[in-house]
């Protein structure tokens, strides 16, 4: 998802103030889903990272090796 396949609505109050957003709960869940995969990555930016071919021969497929 990118920001342009949003549909926000607004919600004002009496002097015209946005005060909430409404979202289709589809995009809703699909933002949510965006922003957890985000804090993952993030969270895991300094992990140790494995080559390829080792984590392939680790997990025992030797197909792509």
């Amino acid at each position: 998802m990118n920001k342009f396949d949003l549909h926000p609505q607004f919600l004002t109050d009496e002097q015209g103030r946005k005060t909430s957003v409404l979202l289709p709960i589809k995009e809703y869940f699909e933002l949510i889903e965006d922003l957890s995969d985000q804090l993952t990555i993030a969270e895991r930016k300094d992990d140790e990272r494995v080559p390829f071919d080792q984590a392939m021969k680790e997990l025992g497929i030797q197909e792509y090796v």
